[in-house]
């Protein structure tokens, strides 16, 4: 069976460890094309049919609304299926132990029945957090793996623990 790697990334102002920086290509994207690369996997982005402003502060006020609110951000687009996969790569920016609201709306949309994902964030020190179980409990059915957690300030110069972690 075919692999996909999913993923939800933002660039624009961006957060790294103490400052801001624009960037052109978000950081879980980065990591989602190393994986892709790696495993043959196709890729798949998550994006909101209203994205969050492109100012780090403003963002950051929206997701949190939207978090409070248990918010499903409308997408783009969904697959139709995910019936041709088996192994599903999960990527998404850690915002507050927990994955940004859109990601949940994609994650509801499909029946995770025997799928296996691999969790996969970018973060400026929270890590996981609690997203592994969260991707448990939305998808049933599914076996979630253990997940990587990578900095944001970090994932260019992380190729080699990406690769460690496909490879486990």
């Amino acid at each position: 069976m075919a692999k996909l790697v999913v993923f939800y990334s933002r660039a624009d102002e961006n957060y790294f460890g103490g400052r801001y920086c624009n960037i052109d290509i978000g950081n879980t994207e980065k990591v989602a094309h190393m994986i892709g690369k790696a495993t043959g996997a196709k890729l798949f982005k998550i994006e909101q049919k209203a994205p969050y402003s492109p100012n780090y502060k403003l963002c950051i006020d929206q997701a949190m609304a939207d978090k409070q609110a248990n918010a499903r951000p409308e997408l783009v687009e969904l697959p139709e299926n995910l019936d041709g996969y088996d192994e599903i790569y999960l990527g998404y920016p850690n915002y507050w132990d927990d994955m940004p609201m859109a990601v949940y709306t994609f994650l509801e949309a499909f029946d995770w029945t025997g799928k296996t994902i691999y969790p996969f964030c970018t973060h400026e020190g929270s890590g996981l957090g609690g997203t592994e179980r969260n991707i448990a409990r939305t998808c049933k059915g599914a076996d979630v793996q253990a997940g990587l957690a990578l900095r944001g300030s970090d994932v260019d110069y992380s190729k080699d623990v990406v690769l460690r972690w496909l490879n486990q």
